[in-house]
Order: C-alpha cells, then structure tokens, then sequence
C-alpha cells in the first residue's frame, strides 16, 4: 500500500504476477531498459537537461527539436548499418557538420580502412627544415 495524494493504493508490480510467464515479465523489462536508454542517450548527447528557456512554449519547443535531432540521427545509422555507440554517431556528425561531403558514405567508411582520405596538407610540410 502506497499513499497517493492522500489515499492509499495499493500498487502491483510485474515481478508479483503468477499469471505470466517470467520470459513475458523479463521482455517487459527489457523494452523499459531500451526506453531507459533513449532518455539517457537524449539527455546526456544532445544535452536536453540544459534549457535555454524556461516557459512552457520554449520547453516543449526544445524537446520536439530533441527528439527529431535523435530520429533522424538514428535514421542516418541505420541507413549507414553503424555499428558503434550513439555518443559516437553525434561527436562524428558535429565535427563533420560544416564539411562537404557524402554522408552516407562518411559513416559507411568510418573504423575500416576502405574509406577514401584526403590529406590537409603537403608531405613535404611534415619535414623540418634544414635536418636531412
């Protein structure tokens, strides 16, 4: 029994079920593991626990740009078969952000040594002047 805005309910939980079978119990908790994920990789990487304003409409605002930010970044890693974290995925993209070139073969590329690589400068400005 649990006190709940004055009253007392009693609360029932997944685990005290005998009705289930404890796979179905142990799918539920999975799926609320992924969902536990989702909003820990939304607030920690596209820092949705920082507000830049506090009214309701620039709240809201913010989350909706959140979210869509996550779809389509999920999009991208899905299109593109990524295999490495979602922190990854976001740092990537960031750094990449203003770089002209094909995404989707960027992220293909990304950890394997078939991607193509263009160095910023010359060879020779590796060498020191004057030492042989």
């Amino acid at each position: 029994m649990v006190e709940v805005d004055g009253k007392w309910r009693e609360m029932e939980f997944l685990s005290d079920n005998l009705e289930w079978s404890a796979q179905t119990i142990v799918d539920l908790y999975r799926c609320r593991w992924d969902i536990e994920v989702f909003f820990k990789e939304i607030k920690q990487t596209l820092q949705l626990a920082d507000f830049l304003g506090h009214n309701a409409n620039a709240v809201r605002w913010q989350v909706w740009m959140a979210l869509l930010t996550y779809v389509l970044l999920r999009f991208c890693a899905w299109i593109s078969k990524w295999g490495h974290s979602f922190t990854r995925l976001f740092t990537l993209l960031r750094s990449a952000l203003w770089m002209k070139l094909d995404l989707r073969s960027f992220l293909e590329s990304y950890g394997t040594a078939g991607g193509s690589f263009r160095f910023l400068g010359a060879p020779e400005q590796a060498y020191l002047p004057g030492i042989p």
